[in-house]
């Protein structure tokens, strides 16, 4: 256990604490106001004031944890260790406040500042620090935690830190769960009207398979290497310019959700048009519990489009515990810095909620269409990603597309790519998600 001393123990404090000193480095703390019995105590112990003790580490904070509301941070970047840092302070054990720079990027603290919107009416990641200070593909929470622990381990010699262990979580969004059948026939002509295409009189007459049909391959994937995905359904009961998916009324797509939610986790892909209204939400998450059977707990945004703290707080009203929208539809990359799940705290209200989100660091959209990459790139990056992770002890998060792994030729080489990028992880990490 280690004690740490403060001269006021915020909210924002016992949040972050909890995440690095619980979480991540696995080593119980206590903190303390009691300047006397923090003076008393002969076991490890870390100052997080202006005051030094000679016995203790002594970390000089940031005004960030003590203040409530939200404003406007100076966030310059210096190198510390190799990486970037910032809340730089100075004559101390650690030459910045990591715990107040962690809050500030778990939080998205500026998220919640004025910022450009994309062309989805998303946070557009070029506002981000970690763009500009060019540290997206970086867990640098992690990296950060990490030196914490090798210091403190070293002036404290009887602190023995639990530390996570590296695993992969595979996660799929199915948006569009069929490219020709099952989509009606006024819709298919009218595909073939604005697209002519054999392939699709081939897959509606059977005589070839649907290109996104690539379930069995999945299943079989699995199956192999012992996976326990998730696959989180589109199921608006409407469509939309960006909710395209056939109807979850139709026997195919109720087929289709009933008998993924026997063999795997299930999680809810929030239309685009639910992002703005909580009923949408409610009717799309009411029909694919009664299509599975089960309550749903799970979700991702589709189009990872949400907006702070509307959305999340949305998400918690309707009974969702766990979300995976925390990574970028734009660029792949750590959104949140972070490589380990952690509870989502609300910044408009100063509560640490019961909302835990995964980040996700690699969309095989994003690869493709907007980072242009084929497959052998992608796969690098992906095998790139999964090295950071590994080190760092973190979850590698993916997130995949059934179109991807079909047999689709605009995505030719995608699902060897797959396969081929999970054969060569450790077998513990496969396991262990």
């Amino acid at each position: 256990m280690i004690l740490i001393y403060t001269d006021n123990s915020t909210t924002r404090l016992q949040y972050t604490c909890k995440f690095i000193f619980n979480e991540l480095l696995g080593i119980t703390h206590s903190l303390t106001t009691d300047r006397h019995g923090f003076e008393l105590h002969e076991g490890p112990k870390i100052s997080y004031s202006r005051e030094h003790f000679n016995d203790a580490f002594h970390i000089c904070p940031h005004a960030l944890l003590f203040e409530t509301g939200i404003s406007k941070q100076e966030t310059t970047c210096f190198e510390s260790a190799g990486r970037k840092a910032f809340f730089k302070t100075n004559g101390t054990d650690f030459d910045f406040d990591i715990l107040a720079a962690s809050f500030y990027l778990i939080s998205r603290y500026e998220e919640y500042l004025p910022h450009e919107l994309d062309m989805y009416d998303r946070y557009a990641h070029e506002n981000s620090i970690a763009y500009k200070e060019g540290f997206l593909n970086q867990p640098l929470v992690n990296n950060w935690v990490i030196t914490l622990g090798e210091k403190l381990c070293r002036k404290f010699p009887s602190l023995k830190p639990d530390l996570p262990v590296f695993s992969f979580l595979p996660t799929y969004d199915i948006d569009i769960a069929y490219s020709f059948r099952y989509k009606g026939f006024v819709r298919n002509l009218g595909g073939f009207i604005k697209s002519p295409s054999w392939e699709r009189i081939a897959v509606l007459s059977g005589m070839k398979k649907d290109p996104f049909d690539s379930y069995d391959y999945m299943d079989k994937l699995h199956e192999t290497y012992k996976l326990n995905p998730i696959y989180f359904f589109l199921v608006a009961t409407s469509g939309s310019i960006y909710d395209k998916n056939i109807s979850p009324y139709s026997g195919a797509m109720w087929q289709l959700l009933k008998r993924h939610s026997k063999k795997y986790r299930t999680g809810l892909h929030p239309s685009w048009r639910s992002n703005r209204d909580i009923a949408i939400l409610e009717k799309e998450k009411k029909v694919l519990e009664t299509a599975t059977g089960l309550p749903v707990k799970l979700s991702r945004q589709h189009y990872i489009k949400f907006s702070l703290p509307e959305t999340f707080e949305r998400l918690i009203k309707t009974g969702i515990e766990i979300d995976f929208s925390m990574g970028y539809g734009s660029i792949n990359g750590f959104r949140a810095s972070v490589a380990s799940s952690f509870f989502w705290y609300n910044l408009k209200t100063e509560t640490i909620t019961k909302l835990r989100l995964y980040p996700y660091c690699f969309m095989d959209a994003n690869s493709f269409y907007e980072q242009k990459y084929n497959a052998e790139e992608a796969y690098r990056e992906l095998s790139e990603y999964a090295e950071k992770c590994r080190l760092v002890n973190g979850t590698l998060i993916t997130l995949f597309h059934n179109n991807f792994l079909g047999n689709d030729k605009q995505f030719n080489g995608w699902k060897e790519m797959y396969e081929r990028f999970i054969s060569q992880l450790p077998p513990a990490a496969l396991h262990s998600s």
